[in-house]
């Protein structure tokens, strides 16, 4: 009986410590370079676009905190040394400093620049994940690589 009752109090503790699940949209930097990010998603004041998040090497950042509430979010992203993008069809608003805008609209005429957004379906998941990785291959005849290509992998809950 006494042995239960560690065992039962030992399995408590473990529970309760525990981390719970996180829900929320992170972006991580597996490049080697510093990484600025804007997001943007539809919200009840409208289309809304925020930035930037500076993400540095081998690091991640959460955009957003807690369960996802859209089905869509955007993504532009810049990388702060060699100039590459990862962006998009999309277009929206972003400013050259932080900034929260809202509407996607007429950005040069509000004293914005207009950017190219990549489009992420979630599925409704209350979490996901985006990696931004370079490649760079070498080119033909040449040891020199090209200069890296964006990509990005993606990840939702339970993946």
């Amino acid at each position: 009986m006494r042995l239960f009752g560690l065992l039962a109090a030992s399995i408590g503790s473990v529970i309760v410590l525990a981390p719970a699940a996180r829900a929320d949209f992170r972006v991580c930097n597996a490049t080697d370079d510093l990484v600025g990010v804007a997001i943007g998603y539809r919200a009840r004041a409208g289309w809304i676009t925020e930035g930037w998040w500076a993400i540095e090497s081998s690091t991640c950042k959460t955009l957003i905190e807690g369960p996802l509430e859209s089905r869509y979010y955007y993504l532009y992203a810049e990388d702060g040394v060699r100039g590459g993008r990862w962006d998009g069809p999309i277009s929206m608003c972003i400013a050259e400093l932080q900034f929260k805008i809202t509407g996607v609209n007429d950005c040069y005429a509000r004293g914005f620049q207009k950017a190219g957004f990549r489009e992420y379906d979630t599925g409704n998941q209350t979490n996901w994940m985006i990696q931004l990785v370079d490649e760079s291959e070498p080119a033909a005849g040449t040891e020199t690589p090209v200069p890296a290509t964006p990509l990005i992998t993606q990840q939702g809950e339970g993946q």
